[in-house]
């Protein structure tokens, strides 16, 4: 097994078949303590909770969408849905998040999802030479440039992150 495999292997089977698929060789690390959140990610990485990305997805008019955003900042649920120029955008419930990507929430990987979905990634992620999100477990993350990883989302850069008012 070569070592981009054993790497891949910390992964969800899923998200390691993505990004075998992608051509992808990233460090896969797995963590003792689970990293669902920003903050816990950060803590275990050692790096700036902006620097982790969180893959959230809402329901704009009952359609999933997947929303990059740094760890230290929040989703404007206003700015998304003007953005997609919905009339109602919500946070998806856990079942519509599973459903949709095939991983559960605080493991959600920004790519290799069950469905193919809209992506949204807020341009503050292009702040950072490289950054870290989960590779489809609450235990795994993994680090890119955010460029490449937002071109392998599928995304399209916008500001959708809420600004101090």
């Amino acid at each position: 097994m070569s070592t981009s495999d054993a790497t891949a292997a910390e992964a969800h089977p899923r998200f390691a078949e993505a990004l075998r698929e992608l051509g992808l060789d990233v460090e896969v690390r797995r963590f003792p303590e689970a990293t669902r959140t920003a903050a816990e990610a950060a803590a275990a990485i050692g790096c700036e909770l902006s620097e982790i990305v969180k893959s959230l997805i809402f329901e704009a008019d009952g359609v999933p969408v997947l929303v990059l955003m740094d760890g230290s900042s929040r989703v404007d649920v206003e700015r998304v849905r003007a953005e997609l120029g919905a009339g109602k955008v919500k946070r998806a419930g856990a079942e519509l998040v599973r459903e949709t990507t095939g991983y559960a929430i605080g493991g959600v990987p920004p790519f290799g999802h069950r469905t193919r979905t809209r992506v949204l990634a807020d341009r503050g992620l292009l702040d950072h030479a490289v950054v870290w999100a989960a590779a489809g477990t609450p235990h795994t993350v993994f680090p890119l440039d955010p460029t490449s990883l937002i071109g392998h989302a599928g995304g399209t850069v916008v500001d959708v992150r809420e600004h101090a008012k």
